[in-house]
């Protein structure tokens, strides 16, 4: 317990040295373009589903994923930090739900941006044999794989959580505000959540960087497609920025706990606030605006759901 004590909470723990007026900045600043990009979110991935050809192609199967995994994340972040900004502290089992399902979420988007970078390697470098390989089938078992990958490192939170010992406690009742960190009940659970976060940052960093490369190496050939390989690398560019900006909430913590030693308090918070919205927010928002915007098939689905039907937006035939 007194480890937990001594460790930070995430972009709410020090909202109690703000003033009330700062604090409601602060949510309204977050809370308008959370609202805006739900909608925007929430609009993409009802139009994902309401073409076949969306239903039917492997990476758009794999985009919906990434978006529904992004707008969860979001809106669990948020609500973590309206609870935060209302000064509620929660118990330690609904916190440990929340925060549970938070790192799941976390999770999946950049194992999910991973299988996108395969599948346009595979479709670059190897086009005869993409639609033997890069299948329905393979899709959707890479999707459970995923969740199933992520449902484990949680379970594993969950036995180390479970290992101390609540009973010594005088109350269920957290002391702090809902966080991560807040549960982090002990150096192991600590240390484990450096090793995952380590493991994950890299092997999702060499495989996109590998696809990267593998595009770049078929683009030289004369037997590739030109137009298709440039494309590609594009994508597999934008999803390697992508997976860093999906990354740079794993090393959120470090960087706070590490600003915590050599700031005061409101300036230290100010800055968990920026975090927030630069490490959590804007992350969770960048797939519907990439794919939204630069996708041709996509864009006019998606404008036309936006205008909510409006005769001036008109989706492609097909």
């Amino acid at each position: 317990m007194a480890y937990a004590n001594q460790s930070l909470t995430n972009v709410s723990a020090e909202l109690q040295y703000q003033g009330l007026l700062e604090r409601m900045v602060l949510y309204t600043l977050s809370s308008v373009p959370c609202c805006v990009f739900l909608f925007i979110n929430g609009t993409m991935l009802f139009a994902l589903r309401s073409k076949h050809v969306f239903r039917e192609t492997s990476r758009y199967i794999l985009l919906y994923n990434l978006l529904f995994a992004d707008t969860a994340q979001l809106v669990l972040s948020q609500l973590l930090y309206i609870l935060a900004v209302c000064r509620m502290k929660l118990t330690y089992p609904v916190c440990g739900f929340l925060t549970m399902l938070a790192d799941l979420t976390n999770e999946v988007s950049p194992l999910t941006l991973v299988v996108m970078s395969l599948e346009r390697y595979v479709a670059v470098c190897y086009p005869l044999r993409h639609a033997a390989i890069i299948t329905i089938r393979n899709t959707q078992v890479a999707i459970i794989v995923i969740w199933a990958f992520c449902s484990l490192n949680v379970l594993v939170r969950v036995v180390l959580m479970l290992d101390f010992p609540f009973e010594d406690l005088e109350s269920l009742q957290m002391k702090d505000f809902c966080s991560d960190i807040a549960m982090f009940l002990g150096p192991v659970a600590a240390h484990y959540d450096k090793a995952y976060t380590c493991f994950l940052f890299i092997s999702a960093s060499v495989a996109i960087t590998f696809s990267y490369v593998g595009v770049m190496v078929a683009a030289r050939s004369a037997s590739t497609d030109n137009a298709s390989a440039r494309k590609a690398r594009n994508t597999l560019l934008l999803h390697l920025v992508q997976l860093g900006l999906s990354l740079s909430s794993t090393i959120y913590n470090p960087i706070l706990i590490a600003l915590s030693k050599i700031v005061t308090r409101i300036v230290f918070v100010r800055v968990q606030n920026v975090f927030y919205v630069c490490i959590f927010f804007f992350p969770r928002c960048l797939s519907s605006l990439i794919y939204g915007i630069r996708d041709q098939t996509i864009r006019p689905v998606l404008m036309y759901h936006l205008c909510c039907r409006l005769k001036l937006c008109h989706p492609s035939k097909g």
